[in-house]
């Protein structure tokens, strides 16, 4: 006999004949019937059992969240509310849970966020839990395809690394035999490298690491980056390639879950493209209007860019940043060039993901490195791919949780993070 999962159930004719695996979530006793809530990672189902002339173990002794493997026949027209129902016929119990148990799976008990990634193996069983790791999936899976019918192909760089991708201090030291190392922040420079070789459009889906103290809800120090370059590109196609990845992880999400998220009364968010634009000096003037603008060069405030974010209804970028603001590697606009062809991409108040038109002249990189105050011999490696005809080129990084904190509308990214690691959390 063949093993089914619950959703698989509901093609069934009744009375068939099934087994399945996975875990008792709830056990409920009347006077006649036993009834077992089963769950698996697909759903619920109610396993009911006559309690006279049951021949099998006491199933009132099985402790919730047990692993087990059960048999019986599927009822067409069951009464159960979860509308499936199996008349057990077999159970066996494949590892017994301990009690009691450290976090609340069914019952409707809220923990905080620091209970629930403490005993994070059983916080995933929770379907709403669960839920999110699948349309996290979802919309990788969406951006992955977008990028390989457009021409893409992915790869894989380092992530122990000798120099640091923007020259910050944000870095995690790596005692890597007898040198120092670091753990990268981004793979910036080894995707310019390779679209230098003649593999016209990379991407990447990878950790990234950065030190940041910071301990919000927002930020967290590893996390999963996916980053493109082009060449022969500059910042409007990157943008519209930008553009497409979010519609198409979006349309994935609806296509795959859509059904499920709005019987939750989940909204997910519209991206159709062409999204808004507005430039930093248009948004200093709007925000000058409103009375709270930063002076020219710095970055905007949350309270700034929640201004901001009133006067768009969902996506939209900010271009033409400051060459203050934005790394040694970014290409100034050559008619301004105190601002540069970048771009943030917003939602709402929140920030999304940065991307510019890199700079592809030797002798200019070399004026940005002095410009940013950095020494040009430790990116030496980097630096050679740019003397033998480096084209123009252009590429984007997006955080994919907080892309998907935005897009299902989480209050935490860690929410979002299987394993979060953030200042003050290592383990699990």
């Amino acid at each position: 006999m063949e093993f089914f999962t619950v959703s698989g159930l509901r093609s069934l004719k009744n009375d068939t004949d099934v087994r399945l695996s996975g875990w008792i979530q709830d056990v409920r006793v009347t006077k006649n019937l036993v009834f077992l809530i089963f769950r698996d990672y697909t759903g619920l189902a109610q396993l009911t059992v006559k309690r006279d002339g049951w021949a099998g173990i006491d199933v009132t002794s099985i402790s919730r969240e047990s692993a087990v493997s059960v048999q019986g026949k599927y009822l067409v027209k069951g009464m159960s509310k979860l509308g499936v129902e199996i008349l057990l016929s077999g159970i066996s119990v494949l590892n017994a849970a301990g009690t009691p148990l450290p976090l609340a799976i069914s019952d409707p008990v809220i923990s905080d966020v620091e209970t629930r990634l403490d005993h994070r193996s059983l916080d995933l069983r929770k379907r709403e839990v669960s839920r999110i790791f699948r349309a996290k999936s979802t919309l990788l899976w969406g951006i992955r395809k977008f990028l390989r019918e457009n021409g893409f192909e992915e790869v894989q760089t380092p992530k122990i690394v000798a120099a640091s991708t923007e020259g910050g201090a944000d870095l995690f030291n790596v005692k890597y035999f007898e040198k120092e190392a670091y753990l990268s922040q981004s793979p910036q420079l080894y995707k310019e490298m390779l679209v230098s070789s003649g593999i016209n459009r990379v991407f990447e889906v990878g950790p990234a690491f950065r030190a940041e103290k910071h301990n919000t809800v927002r930020h967290i120090n590893e996390f999963t980056s996916i980053d493109i370059e082009m060449a022969f590109s500059d910042h409007e196609d990157a943008m519209r390639m930008l553009e497409g990845s979010v519609s198409g992880a979006i349309d994935e999400v609806m296509n795959e879950m859509g059904d499920e998220l709005r019987e939750i009364g989940l909204k997910i968010p519209s991206a159709k493209a062409p999204f808004p634009r507005i430039t930093y000096r248009e948004a200093l003037d709007y925000l000058h209007k409103k009375g709270d603008a930063p002076p020219f060069g710095e970055d905007f405030t949350p309270e700034q860019l929640r201004s901001l974010g009133e006067k768009f209804d969902g996506f939209y970028f900010i271009t033409k940043w400051p060459s203050a603001l934005r790394p040694f590697y970014t290409m100034p606009d050559p008619e301004d060039p105190s601002v540069t062809n970048s771009f943030d991409l917003q939602f709402q108040e929140k920030e999304i993901t940065s991307g510019a038109q890199r700079v592809h002249d030797p002798e200019m990189l070399l004026e940005r490195f002095k410009s940013k105050g950095l020494d040009s011999k430790d990116f030496s490696f980097y630096l050679e791919s740019f003397m033998y005809g480096m084209p123009p080129h252009a590429g984007w990084a997006i955080g994919l949780e907080r892309l998907c904190m935005i897009i299902l509308n989480l209050s935490n990214i860690r929410e979002a993070t299987l394993f979060p690691r953030d200042r003050n959390r290592l383990v699990p």
